[in-house]
């Protein structure tokens, strides 16, 4: 059995002002928003083989907020075709994966993780699905598994083990009031 865990990177501050969409850093909310997921990660005695992720600042830094609540240096290899990736260039990232990973944590960006969640997983009516389908926040975790190897996962093929936003574990991480 495969498991493949979607991490979205954290909040990030749009009031920073950089140069580039890549090099976009986490706020406040997003530094912690990745320690709570980094503790829940470490709370369920999750494990991965490998770790793939974009490079851009923002998933780095929510790695590093991780990588601090779940207590535990992160070995990551780090995939540019991540940045920004479509559905489509995600499932050919995990078909290229090697079985010798059962247990796999690819963090990058929205929409291609909504998409690729959404694809993956049947349309069955679950309350749990139809929260994916109506919001992926940020520092938001899927989990998903199937039987077979990482080539034979095709869509509608996956089972939705989880999905936990970082709200879910601390109100205060919850959508901002205006």
């Amino acid at each position: 059995m495969k498991t493949l865990t979607v991490l979205r990177h954290a909040k990030s501050g749009w009031d920073d002002h950089v140069a580039r969409d890549f090099d976009r850093p986490l706020n406040p909310k997003g530094h912690r928003a990745a320690q709570v997921m980094g503790r829940h990660l470490r709370d369920r005695q999750y494990r991965f083989d490998r770790i793939v992720a974009s490079p851009a600042q923002r998933v780095v830094e929510t790695l590093a907020g991780v990588a601090d609540g779940y207590g535990e240096a992160l070995t990551i290899d780090w995939d540019r075709r991540l940045y920004l990736a479509s559905a489509a260039t995600l499932l050919d990232c995990i078909h290229e994966l090697s079985d010798v990973h059962d247990q796999v944590l690819m963090v990058g960006h929205n929409p291609g993780l909504e998409d690729l969640v959404l694809s993956l997983v049947p349309d069955d009516g679950s309350v749990t699905r139809d929260a994916v389908e109506a919001k992926y926040p940020t520092a938001t975790i899927a989990r998903m598994s199937w039987d077979g190897d990482w080539t034979t996962i095709r869509t509608g093929g996956a089972t939705l083990e989880s999905f936990v936003r970082p709200r879910d574990l601390d109100p205060s991480l919850g959508p901002d009031e205006f």
